[in-house]
């Protein structure tokens, strides 16, 4: 049973002795659509931001692709570390890298 009238901020309703008016001020109605449309905002920019974190989770390299993998060259030289010493220590490079 109660009335709104946007126009002058009023909510009108009967009571058992006379009508209620409940009243606001233009200020606070200004204030609280400010709020609004900035929370409006806000909820479509993380919107954006979910999809954006989705897109690039399904964009990322499997780990096997991953920079910090080793996968060994095929052909490969074994260079020992010191000629002289008798241990077996070598290093291996790759057999197609350019002299220069």
């Amino acid at each position: 049973m109660a009335v709104p009238n946007y126009t002058y901020l009023k909510l009108k309703m009967p009571s058992p002795n006379s009508v209620i008016i409940v009243e606001s001020m233009y200020e606070h109605a200004y204030d609280y659509d400010v709020e609004c449309i900035e929370y409006t905002k806000a909820l479509m920019e993380a919107e954006t931001l979910i999809v954006n974190i989705d897109r690039l989770g399904s964009e990322l390299l499997e780990p096997k692709h991953c920079a910090r993998t080793f996968e060994p060259v095929e052909a490969i030289k074994l260079i020992p570390v010191d000629p002289t010493c008798p241990d077996d220590r070598e290093l291996r490079i790759s057999a197609t890298l350019d002299i220069k």
